[in-house]
C-alpha cells in the first residue's frame, strides 16, 4: 500500500495551500493547510470574516479554489462531488424547512434524498425529538429546530460531518445532550468539522482545532496545546503600604509581563509552578498575606483574544460585490443541503 493512500485513509479532510479569492480581488483564505484524521472531532474558529464560512464552503464542494488542494474522504468535493456527498452530512445555521410539514414528514421527505437513509425514528431518539414527531415545523421553539437540523444531517448514517454553529438556541441541558452526542459520534468513527462561537463548546469538545484570523490559521493543536502558547496569569492584593516594587525582580519570578489595577496586581507567565512557587516563597519570608490571590492557567478564551489582538492582517471588505457574491453562496448550501440537493448544481453554477 502506497503513502498516499495510507494517508488518505488516515486523514479524512485534507487542505493544503489553500486559497479563495472573491470578485473584487478579496482573498479570503490565503494559504491555509490541516488535516482531520478519522474519528476525530476539529473545531474551526474566528472572528466574524476570519474566513471559517469561506473554507467550510470549500470543504462541501460549492466552489472550486482559486489554488490549493482539498480532499474529503480521498476525493475533490467540488469535481467529485457524487463521491463525496452521500458519504457526509452537513448541520446548516438555517435550515430553511417547510414551515407546514411535521417534524416526521421533514425527515422522510430527506429521507427521500440521501444514500443509505436510517429509520426516521432512530435519527429522532438521537436528538430527543420523539415526542415532538407530529409537531408542525412552524411551531418548533429555536432549540428544537436546531435539533431537527441535526437529525437531518444523521439520517444518512454520515462518515464526515460538518456542523455549523450546532448548539446555537440551545439552553444548557440541550447543548450538553449535543456534546454528548456528537462525542459517541465520535467515538463510533465519525469525523467531525464543527464551527462554533462559543469557545468553551470547542474546548469541551474539539481533539483538536485551528483558529483562522483574516484568511490564515493564527494557531493549530490540541486545545492545550493552542492554551499553552499563551501565558498563565496570578493575580492578588498586596496590603497596605506594599506595592509592586516591593517583589522580587519579576524576571526572577518568570514573569512576562504585568498589569496593575488599582491595588490589585496581575502577573503573566509562561513557567507558572516556578513563578507560583517563588511568589509565595517571598511572601512566607517577608511575612505578607496575598489577598484574593488566583492562579490560572491560559484558557482557550485568552488565547482567542491573545490572537485577534496580536493579528494585524487585514479583515474583509464590504464592498458589494463580495457582500452579493457571500449571499449567493448561502443559498447554494441552502439548495444544496435544504432542498434535497435536486437544484444543487444549478445553484453551484448560480453562485460560481
Amino acid at each position: 500500500m502506497g503513502s498516499t493512500e495510507c494517508t488518505e485513509r488516515e486523514h479524512v479532510i485534507e487542505v493544503t495551500d489553500l486559497r479563495r479569492v472573491y470578485g473584487g480581488g478579496f482573498e479570503a483564505v490565503r494559504g491555509i493547510s490541516f488535516h482531520v484524521k478519522r474519528g476525530e472531532i476539529f473545531a474551526l474558529l474566528g472572528t466574524n470574516g476570519a474566513g471559517k464560512t469561506s473554507t467550510v464552503e470549500l470543504l462541501e464542494g460549492l466552489a472550486p479554489p482559486a489554488s490549493g488542494r482539498v480532499r474529503v474522504l480521498g476525493h475533490d468535493p467540488y469535481t467529485e462531488r457524487d463521491m463525496v456527498r452521500p458519504r457526509t452530512g452537513v448541520m446548516l445555521q438555517e435550515g430553511g424547512f417547510p414551515a407546514e410539514l411535521t417534524v416526521t414528514e421533514t425527515l422522510r421527505m430527506w429521507a427521500g434524498c440521501v444514500s443509505g437513509a436510517g429509520p426516521v425514528e432512530e435519527a429522532l431518539a438521537l436528538v430527543g425529538l420523539q415526542g415532538r414527531a407530529t409537531v408542525r415545523v412552524k411551531q418548533l421553539s429555536g432549540g428544537e429546530r436546531r435539533r431537527l437540523d441535526l437529525a437531518l444531517a444523521l439520517l444518512g448514517r454520515p462518515d464526515v460531518l460538518f456542523l455549523d454553529e450546532p448548539t446555537t438556541g440551545l439552553d444548557v441541558e440541550g447543548r450538553r445532550d449535543t456534546w454528548e452526542l456528537v462525542r459517541s459520534l465520535r467515538d463510533a468513527g465519525t469525523t467531525v468539522l464543527l464551527t462554533t462561537h462559543y469557545l468553551e463548546e470547542a474546548e469541551a469538545l474539539a481533539d483538536r482545532l485551528a483558529i483562522l484570523h483574516a484568511g490564515r490559521i493564527a494557531a493549530l493543536g490540541t486545545p492545550a496545546e493552542v492554551t499553552a502558547a499563551q501565558p498563565s496569569r496570578i493575580s492578588f492584593r498586596l496590603p497596605e503600604g506594599y506595592a509592586l516594587g516591593d517583589l522580587p525582580p519579576l524576571p526572577e519570578l518568570g514573569v512576562c509581563g504585568h498589569e496593575t489595577r488599582a491595588d490589585e496586581i496581575r502577573l503573566h507567565t509562561r513557567q507558572l509552578q516556578r513563578t507560583a512557587t517563588e511568589l509565595l516563597l517571598w511572601a512566607r519570608r517577608a511575612g505578607v498575606e496575598l489577598r484574593e490571590l488566583d492562579v490560572r492557567s491560559a484558557s482557550l478564551e485568552e488565547a482567542f483574544l491573545g490572537i485577534a489582538r496580536e493579528s494585524s492582517a487585514p479583515s474583509a471588505p464590504h464592498d458589494a460585490s463580495t457582500v452579493a457574491q457571500r449571499g449567493a453562496f448561502a443559498a447554494a448550501r441552502r439548495g444544496l443541503f435544504a432542498a434535497g440537493g435536486q437544484n444543487g448544481e444549478q445553484d453551484k453554477e448560480r453562485a460560481a
